[in-house]
């Protein structure tokens, strides 16, 4: 059976949480049982299935974020958090 689709909010939603310098602080959950990015009381939360082990889990978070903002992996930076659940990430503040 095929793995479902990942609930993404929009693009500009993302960026509209984004400092001034392209900063998105994000709270993970590794290990879930379906992958998303959920925006609850103007925090980002991002559902991962990959287990947190050898930097797995912040991987697959960078690609999600990616993903959900159109734009290519190289492009979103991880700056902080690589082994917290809290990390801060910079995005591309335009498509």
């Amino acid at each position: 059976m095929a793995r479902p689709k990942a609930d993404l909010p929009s693009a500009q939603a993302l960026r509209d949480l984004a400092d001034g310098e392209g900063r998105l602080s994000v709270r993970v959950t590794p290990g879930a049982r379906s992958e998303g990015i959920a925006i609850v009381e103007g925090r980002v939360m991002v559902k991962v299935r990959t287990k947190p082990e050898d930097g797995k889990a912040s991987a697959a978070v960078l690609v999600l974020l990616a993903q959900a903002l159109d734009v290519a992996p190289s492009q979103v930076e991880m700056l902080r958090g690589a082994t917290s659940r809290e990390k801060l990430f910079r995005i591309p503040l335009e498509a």
